[in-house]
């Protein structure tokens, strides 16, 4: 399917479009073609059919397409469904205007991606591979993209710099740019320097989860979670050492052909998020840590009652990283 956004230089609400794009398709299997336009003047705008920015063509139409209204490079508002303004079309318009079909959406799913819901879940699964997979690239090439920055963890241990990306993709693509756009999507993050700092599941800096990759590097791993995922999405045996956030007391898990040994056998992992939207490594990867077992974790959270969250055991923990990153490196 092919989508373009018709856009003014440095227009704000271009990455709000952009990440409820993935939230309309997350999960949905569908594939999307998104090209960029720059429309710089009123002549532009009525050739390309822009009626403000941004503007989003489904195939060359633009579905939300009110009629009189006349060309622009102004800021383009949208109705909501209660009679608001908005910058960008909702999930739910997203969708419909994409034919997809799929349960109602509610209004918060048009706010900032919170990594996770302040009360507990119904389904932990079914919150953590939503709010995951909605921070995705929405396109070929960044996706192609985001794989390389990924492969480039799993081989040295730490992120590509830009000098190395633009070897791998070329003098023609602007790294930078391409990096702020994933960054701004969720689907990576940047320092204040613009290099990366992290890109689900790999950490640039240390944190409390190691991850040795069997004939690999040494990597760091955002959460609990994160690290579990590691060895389904890169094919290959993983050995997790983390400290409980506690008591410091080591805890070992090896993942061999997906199977689980933890030392100790007890160990399980709280999956848990303060009630505050932004990106996941501000709002959640502290919050998804392995425990030694379920009394401490239950006790650690009596102490923290900001963060809503549950207590999982390894198995599950495990099911939940390889249904998020499972399908991250495949094409």
């Amino acid at each position: 399917m092919k989508l373009e956004i018709l856009q003014v230089t440095d227009c704000p609400n271009v990455a709000v479009l952009e990440q409820r794009l993935r939230q309309a398709i997350a999960g949905t299997g569908i594939v999307i073609d998104l090209a960029h336009r720059i429309i710089k003047d009123a002549g532009q705008a009525a050739d390309a059919g822009m009626t403000g920015s941004p503007t989003l063509l489904v195939e060359g139409r633009d579905p939300f397409a009110v009629p009189g209204q006349s060309p622009s490079i102004s800021c383009r508002l949208y109705r909501t469904n209660d009679g608001g303004i908005d910058g960008a079309p909702s999930v739910a318009a997203i969708r419909e205007a994409l034919s997809i079909t799929t349960s109602p959406v509610s209004e918060s799913e048009d706010g900032p991606a919170a990594c996770c819901p302040g009360p507990v879940p119904e389904s932990v699964a079914d919150s953590l591979t939503a709010w995951r997979g909605r921070a995705q690239p929405v396109d070929a090439f960044e996706k192609a993209f985001h794989q390389a920055v990924l492969r480039g963890f799993a081989a040295t241990g730490g992120a590509p710099t830009v000098d190395e990306l633009a070897t791998i993709f070329g003098a023609d693509v602007s790294v930078p740019q391409v990096l702020r756009r994933l960054h701004e999507g969720d689907v990576i993050r940047l320092d204040s320097s613009g290099a990366i700092a992290a890109a689900y599941p790999f950490s640039a800096v240390p944190t409390a989860h190691r991850v040795h990759i069997d004939g690999g590097a040494t990597v760091y791993a955002m959460c609990a979670i994160d690290a579990l995922g590691m060895s389904a999405m890169l094919g290959a045996d993983t050995t997790i050492e983390t400290t409980a956030p506690d008591t410091g007391q080591p805890i070992t898990v090896a993942v061999r052909d997906q199977q689980l040994t933890a030392t100790p056998t007890t160990a399980v992992v709280f999956v848990g998020g303060q009630a505050a939207q932004g990106p996941s490594a501000e709002t959640c990867c502290s919050c998804l840590n392995f425990f030694p077992d379920r009394e401490s974790s239950q006790s650690w959270a009596a102490t923290h009652p900001a963060i809503s969250g549950t207590v999982v055991d390894l198995t599950e923990a495990h099911d939940l990283g390889n249904a998020i990153f499972g399908q991250l490196l495949r094409p």
